[in-house]
């Protein structure tokens, strides 16, 4: 399930923002963020509890009370990849994603997709190859900067005193989703995806195509903390499409085109 707080207003409606020079965009990601990938027994739980953060605390979508410890996680963190978004000035984690590999053994019940939906090519087939495909899943971001710096402290990565300028709602939220598209990149490239999977809300399908990467629905929507469309892309058939109506942002999600 990737996350509709995604956007910054409550309108349906989101028109991506102008684009900069190809180069610029990049430089300003690198210059406030970095990406980690959430592999050590730190890392991981400190995903989880922005997770927990997200989806329990934010948004409700899921109940905190089956979460004592503070630790959103699940069945599918098993054969999943994580990663974290930092920002470089502070050393605090703002935001998480995570990817769902398919499980060798039992590819047609790899994703939660797969439980909602029973679209014939959720069972495998040339336009989606299942061994080759990840469940995009958990795609998080802290909602606010005194939030995202209060959830930090409590989690023991900020720094014991902050001034009023850096307590301040940060400017980069369109640029702080553009990494989370990165690690998602960088991960599936590490392990051979070729194909995503989600379970969006229509006005994040829209704002994300607004950026660039079209998906492609699979078959009605679905009841899924609220109604909700599965839907799937050829990974490198979108960044190529992106690459030419979005250059900027295809440099950001492609660190420079190296990935």
């Amino acid at each position: 399930m990737l996350y509709e707080g995604l956007l910054d207003s409550p309108s349906d409606r989101w028109i991506a923002p102008p684009e900069p020079p190809r180069d610029d965009l990049l430089r300003q990601f690198d210059r406030h963020f970095k990406t980690v990938t959430a592999d050590t027994p730190d890392l991981l739980p400190l995903a989880q509890r922005i997770r927990y953060q997200v989806y329990c605390v934010e948004n409700r979508y899921l109940n905190a009370d089956e979460h004592s410890d503070a630790l959103e996680r699940d069945e599918f963190d098993s054969h999943s990849v994580h990663s974290l978004l930092v920002e470089r000035k502070t050393g605090d984690a703002l935001g998480t994603v995570r990817l769902v590999l398919p499980l060798q053994h039992a590819p047609q019940n790899s994703f939660a997709v797969q439980r909602l939906s029973d679209h014939p090519l959720l069972k495998g087939s040339r336009d989606l190859p299942l061994h080759a495909t990840g469940e995009v899943s958990r795609f998080s971001l802290l909602k606010e900067s005194g939030r995202r710096v209060a959830a930090a402290r409590a989690l023991g990565g900020a720094r014991t005193e902050r001034s009023d300028s850096e307590t301040a709602l940060h400017p980069c939220g369109p640029l702080m989703r553009l990494g989370l598209l990165q690690m998602l990149v960088r991960m599936s490239v590490q392990n051979g995806i070729t194909h995503w999977l989600a379970v969006m809300e229509p006005k994040v399908i829209r704002m994300l195509s607004a950026m660039g990467l079209q998906f492609e629905a699979l078959g009605g929507m679905v009841d899924y903390h609220g109604w909700r469309q599965p839907c799937f892309c050829n990974l490198f058939e979108m960044l190529e499409h992106m690459k030419q109506d979005r250059p900027a942002f295809w440099n950001v999600l492609t660190d420079g085109g190296t990935l």
